[in-house]
């Protein structure tokens, strides 16, 4: 017996924590009487789950992609004003994918894609710490000693955002460029760092989640993870990949 949303997420639907809102909104029902509690545990080998009163199917096929995302692009798998989504981009993909984490609308880079509801949840979980890099482009000049409070630690709303590293990479017509990389993962956290100290970030783009990097692959593209890659990942989050890593990687 496993919990409702561990398997949602494990059918490759959606995240746990989209799962448990999923389950809140009385939108799941198990074996056709609606699910009312996040504890609910189900006989994953005898269970029909369905979402909206469509059913469930967990694929055995595991896959990881890697996205470079554009601006302009929604990191969900639908959207009810038609606006493009993330799995849009991903053209031959067969099996219903999910991004891992986020990237918000008008920022772009790294974005990790899978099936794999574990996965997906110890890649995400706040324990792990696995650091994410972004650059950073600023409206106006930045001095090493606002960058020094980053790394230092400031109150962004109601929580202490801290970034691991923050340094000037490039000037360019004096609107710097910041490699700044964080553990935290709060709704448009590098943004509002920045905001709180006086700058305004014009463009964000994610490169590399520990020590997987974005490289050459051009914005709006996507490829299936290496195995090696995978392996990376797996030392950053302490995760035993549920996929066989020569299918699909």
């Amino acid at each position: 017996m496993i919990r409702l949303q561990k398997y949602m997420s494990e059918a490759g639907y959606c995240s746990r924590r989209k799962a448990e809102q999923l389950i809140l909104e009385g939108r799941v029902t198990v074996d056709g009487k609606r699910a009312a509690q996040l504890g609910t545990k189900v006989d994953e080998e005898h269970v029909k789950v369905a979402v909206d009163g469509k059913v469930l199917k967990r694929s055995a096929k595991k896959i990881y992609i890697l996205l470079n995302k554009p601006r302009g692009v929604l990191t969900t798998v639908t959207d009810d004003r038609g606006r493009t989504t993330v799995t849009d981009l991903l053209d031959g993909v067969e099996e219903r994918v999910y991004p891992v984490g986020r990237l918000d609308y008008d920022s772009r880079g790294m974005l990790v894609l899978t099936n794999d509801g574990e996965f997906a949840y110890r890649l995400t979980h706040p324990k792990h710490q696995i650091a994410k890099t972004y650059i950073a482009k600023l409206d106006k000049p930045v001095s090493e000693t606002d960058l020094k409070k980053l790394e230092r630690g400031i109150v962004v709303e109601d929580y202490k955002a801290v970034a691991k590293e923050a340094r000037i990479i490039s000037v360019k017509q004096e609107k710097p460029e910041v490699l700044i990389t964080i553990t935290q993962g709060k709704n448009r956290q590098i943004r509002k760092m920045f905001e709180t100290i006086g700058y305004l970030v014009t463009d964000l783009k994610r490169i590399s989640i520990g020590d997987l990097k974005l490289g050459k692959l051009a914005e709006g593209k996507w490829r299936y993870l290496k195995k090696t890659e995978c392996e990376m990942l797996e030392r950053h989050g302490k995760i035993a990949f549920t996929g066989k890593r020569g299918d699909r990687l």
